[in-house]
Parts: C-alpha cells; sequence; structure tokens
C-alpha cells in the first residue's frame, strides 16, 4: 500500500489550533510575526509591550470561562485590583476646592454690612440734628411767612396820642410805647404836641421801634383846656389829606391799655365801642362808663354823672374807635355833607365824645360793642397827676413857651 506523506506547509506549521480555550490566545512566537518587518528595536519593543497589555486586558475584563479554575480566580482578582487601582486614583484626583465651600455661601438671607457703632452713633446723631436743623429753619422760615402774611390781612391801627409837657410826660410816653411795641404790626403812631416838637419827644419816640409820625398843632388860639381837641383834629386832618386807612383810635398818653384791646380794634368795621374804667377825680370811688351789650350788638349805657346825662352818647374820649375811611371817602359810607369830620370846641367840656360819635354814626345800630358782650375792662382812666415835680429841662421851656402863648 503506497503511503503519501504530505509535508507540512512551512506557513502553517507554527499555528496551533484551540478548540476550547481562548481564540486570541498564539502560541507562535511574536518574533516570527515581526521577524520580516521593517520595524526597528524600539518600535519592535513597544509593539510587543502594547500585545502583551492588550492580552492582559482582554483576560481581565472580557468574561471568559476555563476549564481550570485557577484562571477563573485570577481573572477576578485582576478585575478587583484594576476596579480598586482606578478608584483609587480616581479619588485623589482634584475636582474642585471643595473645602471654600460654605454653607452660608447657599443662603438667600440679605445681611447689612458690618459697622462700627461709635460711628453709627455718631452717624444718627449728626443725621438728627440735620433734621432739627432743616425742621427749625423750616418753622422759622413758615412762622416769618405766616407774621408776614398776617400784617398784609390785618387791618392797620392808627393810634393817635395827643401830648403836652408836664413832669410825667416823659414816663406816660414811654409806657405807651412799650405796650404799642408789643401790637403786631401794623400800627402807625400818630403823637402831636403843642405849638413846636420838642427835642425830648423826638428823641423818645425814635428808640420805641415803632412806626410813628410826630406831628405840630400849630392853632395859637386854643385854650389850654381845649387842647387836646385841636391835637386830635390836626392828626384826623393829616389821616384825610394822606388818606390813611386802617382804624383810628384816640389813645390818651396817662391812660393804661390791654393787649386785648387793640387786637378787637381790628374787628371793627365802621365803629366799634367798649367800657372803660376810671377813676372818680375825688380818687373815692372807680366809674365805670361805656356800653351795655347783648354780644356785639348795643342796647345801653353805663352813665354815673348826672351833668352828662343829657349826652346822647355816653361814652369816654378812650373808649371807642372808627374806620379812617369816613373821614375821607363820604361815598362809601354816603355821608350826609361833604364838611370835614372834626372834634367841637364849642361844645362844653365833656360833650366832644358824643358830638363827634354823632358825625359819624346815626345811632347804636351801627356800632359793635367789642368784646362779646362788653363784659370786659380793657382800659384804665386814673387820673394820674404830679404837680410839685421838676420838669425836664426842654419840656420845662417849651412848658413856658406855652404858658406865655396861651396869656395872648
Amino acid at each position: 500500500m503506497a503511503s503519501i506523506r504530505r509535508a507540512l506547509s512551512p506557513a502553517y506549521g507554527d499555528r496551533s489550533y484551540q478548540t476550547r480555550g481562548n481564540p486570541f490566545s498564539m502560541t507562535s512566537s511574536p518574533r516570527k510575526l515581526i521577524s520580516g518587518s521593517d520595524y526597528s528595536s524600539s518600535s519592535q519593543s513597544l509593539v510587543i509591550l502594547a500585545v502583551r497589555l492588550r492580552r492582559f486586558l482582554s483576560e481581565i475584563i472580557l468574561l471568559r470561562y476555563s476549564r481550570k479554575g485557577h484562571q477563573s480566580w485570577k481573572r477576578s482578582f485582576y478585575r478587583c485590583l484594576l476596579c480598586f487601582l482606578f478608584g483609587f486614583l480616581l479619588g485623589l484626583t482634584p475636582f474642585g476646592h471643595v473645602d471654600d465651600i460654605r454653607p452660608h455661601d447657599f443662603s438667600f438671607e440679605i445681611k447689612p454690612p458690618p459697622v462700627n457703632a461709635q460711628q453709627d452713633v455718631v452717624g444718627v446723631v449728626s443725621w438728627e440734628n440735620a433734621v432739627i436743623d432743616s425742621v427749625t429753619l423750616g418753622i422759622e422760615s413758615n412762622s416769618k411767612m405766616e407774621d408776614e402774611f398776617n400784617s398784609i390781612i390785618r387791618k392797620q391801627l392808627i393810634v393817635v396820642t395827643p401830648t403836652y409837657n408836664r413832669a410825667l410826660q416823659a414816663y406816660f410816653l414811654n409806657r405807651l410805647s412799650q405796650v404799642l411795641r408789643l401790637v403786631p404790626p401794623p400800627l402807625l403812631w400818630i403823637v402831636v404836641e403843642m405849638n413846636s416838637a420838642s427835642m425830648e419827644t423826638a428823641d423818645i419816640l425814635s428808640k420805641t421801634g415803632v412806626m410813628y409820625r410826630h406831628l405840630v398843632c400849630t392853632n395859637n388860639s386854643a385854650n389850654i383846656k381845649d387842647r387836646g381837641v385841636h391835637q386830635r383834629n390836626t392828626a384826623l386832618e393829616h389821616i384825610e389829606r394822606h388818606n390813611l386807612d386802617g382804624v383810628v383810635y384816640f389813645a390818651d398818653d396817662d391812660n393804661i391799655y390791654s393787649l386785648e384791646l387793640f387786637e378787637s380794634m381790628r374787628e371793627i368795621r365802621l365803629f366799634g365801642t367798649w367800657p372803660v374804667a376810671m377813676l372818680a377825680q375825688s380818687k373815692n370811688k372807680a366809674i365805670l362808663e361805656g356800653p351795655v351789650c347783648n354780644g356785639s350788638r348795643v342796647i345801653g349805657w353805663h352813665t354815673n354823672d348826672k351833668s352828662k346825662r343829657l349826652r346822647r352818647f355816653h361814652v369816654d374820649m378812650s373808649g371807642f374807635a372808627f374806620n379812617s375811611t369816613v373821614l375821607w371817602d363820604h361815598k362809601k359810607w354816603r355821608h350826609p355833607t361833604p364838611d370835614p369830620i372834626r372834634q367841637l370846641d364849642t361844645v362844653k367840656e365833656g360833650f366832644q365824645e358824643t358830638t363827634f360819635i354823632e358825625q359819624v354814626v346815626e345811632d347804636e345800630s351801627q356800632m359793635g360793642g367789642i368784646p362779646q358782650g362788653c363784659s370786659r375792662v380793657m382800659n384804665w382812666h386814673l387820673h394820674l397827676e404830679a404837680r410839685d415835680l421838676v420838669y425836664p429841662r426842654g419840656w420845662l421851656l417849651q412848658k413856658n413857651l406855652d404858658v406865655v402863648l396861651s396869656l395872648k
């Protein structure tokens, strides 16, 4: 029998086939695989390392089962070791500054910035002072504006004062000036002297702080008893000539007045009157002279002097005031005659008041009683005199001149 021998092919002589096991395992030497290549020695070593690493990873990662138990155990061990190393290296890798993250960084609460307590107190005090200063300035400016506004809407008072040379003249003028100085403006004080203006009176008026006008009555024929009548007529003529608008009041320098009286005068529309308390000439009793009122309506008169019961209006010279427009605006008040309204020196003493009032109003219906009900006394007439006191030098010369002129 002929035998046939087949020579082994060199190309397949080194290849081994495994029916069971790793299909990727190769029994041939790597040198034979790369022996015919053009790689250098360094490149060959890299290729061998890559092949061995590939074989190692393939044995660990890929799930392969072998008949031998120790191979399975090795794979599991290497797999766990690889995972442990990978996790250990991953844990050491810095991904960020975790320690810098604090819980308050995620808080949404708005907190005020820290301040110095001392600076805070100083700031609060300075702020309060600024507020107080602004409020004070505002109040002061508002009060000034209010005073200016009230001075515009207030009715002007025109106070007429006849004066003459006597021992207490300086005292009387200074006392009355201090009262008028406390009266809110507008106020005009008209002081009338006889024959000439004395320097002493002018000096007193210049120091009062009150708006004034210093007039002189040049009626040389005036009697000493009627000098007050002519002095008041001089003031009335001045008011009429200059059309002064306001409330006219005859205030003798020797009377005593309350501030309430001057404030009440501003309410007068045409004519106003009030009771006056006076000391009798005998100084043994007080007399009340003036209106009896029901509210602001005049319904009667107080009178105690039997010699004056025939008067139409029982009013003292300092117990009434009237609107100055009566003197020069006759169309407004429908004055019956164009004759000027003046005090009369031809009537008996004590009747100058009533004859003058009869030229201003017709009856009590055109009068207004102040204050309400005429229940309070707001000025007094005490008849104080000082006969034996020495006159000031300037007024003494004026007194002697008045005596000489009265004798002519």
